[in-house]
C-alpha cells in the first residue's frame, strides 16, 4: 500500500475536532494542557482510524469500502508531528482483501520516530 502522510497540524486537529464534535481541551486549549503538564496538544486519536480509510481508498479506489477497520493506541502524537499510514495485504479473495497496517510517527527524514497505532487491520470489500 502506498504511504499515506500527514503532518497533524493545529488547525487540521480544530478542524477535525469541528467536525465530529469531540471539544476535549487536550486537543487544543493551550492553558488547560500547561495546567496539566502538558507541553503540546494531543491529536485526537480517532483521525488516525480517518487517515485509514483516507490511505485504503486513495490506493484501492472508490469500488473499496471499508467493512471493517479495528486498532489500538501505543503512544499519543502531538501537534506539529507527522504520521505515516503504511500497511500490506495479509489476504486477498474475490470478495476483498484483508490488510494490516500500522501508523508511525516520523521524522523530516522519514525516521520513524515511533509507533502510534499498532495492531491495526481493516477488511475490504469491493461494492459494485
Amino acid at each position: 500500500m502506498p504511504f499515506l502522510v500527514k503532518n497533524c497540524t493545529l488547525p487540521s486537529m480544530i478542524a477535525y475536532a469541528g467536525s465530529t464534535w469531540d471539544w476535549h481541551r487536550v486537543h487544543y486549549d493551550m492553558e488547560f494542557l500547561k495546567a496539566k503538564g502538558m507541553d503540546r496538544p494531543i491529536v485526537d486519536g480517532q483521525i488516525f482510524g480517518a487517515y485509514a480509510v483516507q490511505a485504503i481508498q486513495d490506493w484501492l479506489g472508490d469500488k473499496a469500502f471499508i467493512s471493517l477497520l479495528d486498532f489500538r493506541f501505543t503512544q499519543l502524537v502531538y501537534a506539529g508531528e507527522t504520521i505515516r499510514c503504511e500497511g500490506e495485504i495479509i489476504q486477498s479473495d474475490l470478495v476483498g482483501v484483508s490488510i494490516s497496517l500500522k501508523i508511525n510517527v516520523i521524522d523530516a527524514d522519514a525516521n520513524i520516530l515511533r509507533t502510534a497505532v499498532e495492531p491495526m487491520s481493516a477488511t475490504v470489500i469491493w461494492k459494485d
